[in-house]
């Protein structure tokens, strides 16, 4: 294996805390809204995000504010900040437009949950249409039935929009792993696919790689972040990027292989009441092993 990349993760931290922590200071107040959003730091080819989860704690305002001070230019947008399927289409719209008004694209949701219930799918779909998405991070309430999936089909051929399954781990009784959710969507229109969670898929005794290159077809989310937790705990234990159990660096370079055109997003779960340095420094770290793989892969 070649260590020559981010092999002394003191290394990693003091890069990223310099790069992306520095602006961070008086994100609150020092930003204004008609400000140019900044440039952020080249990521080879990859569209790097954050999971919206990350930010749970934050307004939408305040969202939007932290996400430019980090040069964040895309986002997975959690129930907190544009509330799909909990409330109406039109806070749909104007809470969506926020983000979009300040340079932010929004690639995908948090988890939404769907059910076979007609009413409430359409919901989900006409808060997500009025967002303006294409794709939603899903799950269900229960295992679903091929009716249940029958339905989703019918309203992802409706409205034209993608939705990825999300896996949530061994304690997870819908989708516990990539395969589980391959399997479900595998006889459906193939704008049913996954959103890897690669901590979780780890934890389900799933190799994240792996199921990146075989899912290909149906990949449209990936929520990265690293965790010590073991194969088979149904407790994660996520901690910085770089300091777990993971194998990041495969993982990367087998999104540059394929040439993910989605959204790769940080899902950062370690400080939940003061996440932003964290927040920072594994974005730093992820934005540098993007680009130093990605230039490597140029060089080759």
């Amino acid at each position: 294996m070649d260590t020559s990349f981010f092999s002394r993760r003191e290394a990693i931290k003091k890069a990223a805390l310099a790069g992306i922590a520095a602006p961070f200071v008086g994100a609150l107040s020092g930003i204004a809204a008609q400000e140019p959003v900044p440039a952020p730091k080249p990521a080879g080819s990859l569209k790097l995000g954050l999971a919206g989860y990350s930010l749970r704690k934050y307004s939408t305002d305040e969202a939007v504010a932290l996400l430019r001070t980090l040069q964040i230019t895309s986002v997975a947008v959690f129930k907190v900040h544009v509330p799909i399927q909990i409330s109406t289409p039109e806070v749909c719209r104007d809470m969506a437009k926020k983000f979009r008004d300040a340079g932010i694209s929004i690639a995908s949701t948090g988890v939404v949950y769907l059910s076979n219930d007609e009413g409430q799918m359409r919901r989900a779909f006409d808060c997500g249409r009025a967002a303006g998405l294409t794709t939603m991070a899903a799950s269900y309430g229960k295992p679903p039935d091929r009716p249940t999936l029958l339905l989703t089909e019918r309203f992802v051929r409706e409205y034209d929009m993608r939705i990825a399954f999300h896996n949530h781990g061994p304690e997870d009784a819908i989708f516990p792993s990539p395969y589980d959710v391959w399997n479900a969507v595998a006889p459906y229109d193939e704008r049913m696919g996954l959103c890897i969670d690669i901590g979780h898929s780890a934890r389900a005794g799933v190799d994240p790689t792996e199921a990146i290159l075989k899912c290909r077809s149906r990949l449209y989310d990936v929520h990265v972040k690293d965790t010590v937790a073991g194969v088979g705990a149904k407790k994660d234990l996520p901690v910085e990027m770089g300091y777990g159990r993971l194998d990041l660096r495969s993982v990367v370079a087998a999104l540059l292989k394929i040439q993910y055109p989605y959204q790769v997003g940080l899902e950062y779960e370690v400080e939940v009441a003061d996440p932003l340095p964290g927040i920072a420094q594994s974005f730093g770290f992820l934005r540098g092993l993007a680009s130093a793989l990605s230039s490597k892969e140029g060089a080759a």
